[in-house]
């Protein structure tokens, strides 16, 4: 059980204030000595200080206090909140007299430290013994459920709850909303929720992550809403689950109005609420605004590293994202697979194919192996590259099976490269993995039209039909003020739509003027050379930027955000509106940012 115990230098030996020297039941009767280090282990787990916990521990067995179960208790969790969860284990195994606190406070530990499938193990072998659970096994039970997505098991522990009357307890109670909401059981988690009586940062905060997590926004802001109306105290969890919402629906206002309360509250300095805030602004297209909440930041986890990696690949800051890796590894912060998609990612869409290679085989030096993300990332970075070839051959040579997200890489290439019969063989091989999204569909469709086969692009779309499924209807939309204005091609809708055909009128004649010419190719219908020229004038972007043009003042920019892939004709078409109006303009599509300046765009356009 002994670790052996480190050298120590002098400081050390200076700075130790445990008296080993003498045995404590010399100077203290047994309860004194028992109190003494109960207060002593909980000192040294609140700070951490495992050289001093590991001397200690040794004096505990010498002295034999070990074998008083609430001090395997301490023991326990001091090695738990060191991240030393094998060592807690050792500690309950050679503890003779197992109480429910020491079966507790070792589930909690597994739990705690992302072992849930150990926790649940532990679980099953405390019932076996016949340990009744209690509120505070119970919410670690479930907590490991949670992690696992296992609904089953947590509904059967919630059962248990209930049938030995813990469900009324706020802790489990909340412990039991948590769990349904993470396995995506959202109904029951509020049929859970409404039913307490009494709740607490945890049942609200876990409901709010629920319906972040299926996209349900609007009910996540309105508990939100109704939790500081009820004046609970939200916690830095609460906080980022509601910014993420904020993030993913590109409400900018909000958003700082959230900022401005976590500032209020003292959570902007939580590396939780500072990576949903780096995603936020980056997501509405101020970039700014996340480097800045990125250098406030005192202590960054991997989390806010990632965040900020991703935010610069997709405004095509590659330089400060090759910057920031550099930064990680010289502050020992260990990248994960998510970091490197991100760099993989920013190396894609600057067509940096031998950093991308650098970093795809830098990635077994860290003992990550490649996922499938990670070779559609270099598949995507090879096809937009115009290598297609060698994208085939990374897809050969993938030691697992090829997904769809791989196939769908490979076939954004052939869009891009106008090479049909590739596309039409990544198109099979695709189909062969049976059931794929709709978007699959659609790029194939799109493959054929833009060669001109539009019988077979007919064809595509007709499966597409069969299977019930609908192509997403392009969508733009603008912020203003606490409304959001959305447009579809050919909007009329909107109440000013009179001034926004008038506006692109005009712009349309000066952007003519200055040499513009539209390009219908990309117009993927069999239809006259004069319906494409009108079908693609009043694409949804144009519109939205249009209105921003009449709204806004003259030194905001105009940050337009996109459901879909902007076409090239409305890129070239922005460029001409950037340089006729002297306005910035920011557009969002489903893969980047595009910064529009004096005629110019961020991507250099490689996209």
């Amino acid at each position: 059980m002994l670790h052996p115990l480190p050298l120590r230098t002098t400081h050390q030996q200076t700075q130790l204030q445990i008296p080993l020297n003498k045995p404590l039941s010399n100077q203290f009767n047994f309860e004194q000595n028992y109190r003494n280090i109960s207060n002593l282990l909980l000192s040294l787990t609140r700070s951490r200080t495992l050289p001093k916990g590991l001397q200690f521990h040794a004096h505990i067995i010498k002295t034999g206090f070990q074998a008083i179960p609430l001090i395997s208790h301490h023991l326990i969790n001091f090695y738990s909140k060191t991240q030393l969860p094998l060592d807690s284990q050792r500690v309950f195994e050679e503890t003779q007299v197992k109480s429910s606190t020491t079966w507790s406070s070792v589930i909690s530990c597994f739990a705690q430290n992302e072992l849930p499938c150990v926790a649940i193990e532990f679980f099953r072998r405390m019932l076996g013994f016949g340990v009744r659970p209690n509120d505070h096994i119970f919410p670690s039970a479930l907590k490991a459920s949670g992690m696992l997505s296992w609904r089953e098991f947590g509904r059967s522990v919630h059962c248990l709850a209930l049938k030995t009357g813990f469900d009324g307890d706020v802790f489990v109670g909340s412990s039991v909303v948590d769990m349904y909401a993470k396995c995506g059981e959202i109904r029951d988690a509020r049929t859970v929720f409404d039913g307490m009586p009494v709740r607490n940062v945890v049942s609200w905060g876990g409901m709010i992550c629920g319906y972040t997590q299926l996209g349900e926004d609007e009910e996540a802001l309105r508990l939100f809403k109704q939790a500081l109306w009820e004046g609970l105290d939200v916690n830095d969890f609460t906080f980022s689950s509601v910014i993420r919402v904020c993030g993913n629906s590109t409400l900018l206002e909000l958003g700082k109005q959230i900022h401005g309360l976590c500032l209020k509250m003292s959570y902007d300095s939580s590396s939780f609420v500072g990576s949903s805030l780096v995603s936020l602004y980056s997501k509405c297209g101020v970039i700014e605004g996340a480097y800045q909440v990125f250098e406030e930041i005192p202590e960054r986890n991997l989390g806010m590293w990632n965040a900020m990696l991703i935010a610069c690949a997709q405004h095509a800051h590659i330089e400060k994202a090759f910057d920031l890796f550099k930064q990680m590894e010289s502050v020992c912060m260990i990248p994960n697979f998510i970091t490197f998609l991100c760099v993989l990612y920013a190396c894609s869409h600057a067509g940096l194919i031998e950093e991308g290679k650098h970093y795809f085989e830098l990635m077994k030096v860290y003992g990550i192996e490649p996922g499938d993300q990670h070779y559609a990332s270099m598949v995507d970075l090879l096809g937009r590259a115009g290598k297609l070839q060698d994208a085939v051959s990374i897809i050969n040579g993938m030691p697992i099976k090829p997904t769809e997200s791989v196939w769908g890489a490979l076939l954004t290439g052939c869009r891009i490269h106008k090479d049909t019969e590739l596309a039409v063989y990544a198109a099979d091989r695709v189909f062969e993995l049976g059931q794929v999204s709709s978007g699959m569909h659609v790029l194939l469709a799109n493959a054929y039209a833009a060669a001109g086969r539009y019988e077979d692009a007919a064809k595509a779309r007709k499966k597409l039909r069969d299977r019930g499924v609908k192509k997403e209807t392009g969508l733009s939309w603008v912020e203003q003020g606490n409304c959001v204005h959305t447009f579809a091609a050919g909007d009329r809708r909107h109440p000013i739509s009179g001034e926004i055909y008038l506006k692109l009128k005009e712009l349309g004649e000066e952007m003519e003027r200055a040499g513009y010419v539209a390009d219908t190719s990309f117009v993927l219908r069999e239809v006259g050379s004069d319906e494409k020229n009108q079908a693609i004038r009043y694409h949804s972007e144009r519109l939205a930027i249009a209105f921003g043009l009449i709204t806004f003042p003259p030194e905001r920019p105009i940050r337009v955000m996109k459901n879909l892939r902007v076409c090239g004709d409305c890129h070239t078409a922005i460029k001409f509106m950037s340089k006729c109006s002297g306005r910035v303009i920011i557009v969002r599509d489903n893969n980047r940012f595009h910064r529009f300046e004096d005629g110019k765009c961020s991507c250099g356009d490689y996209w």
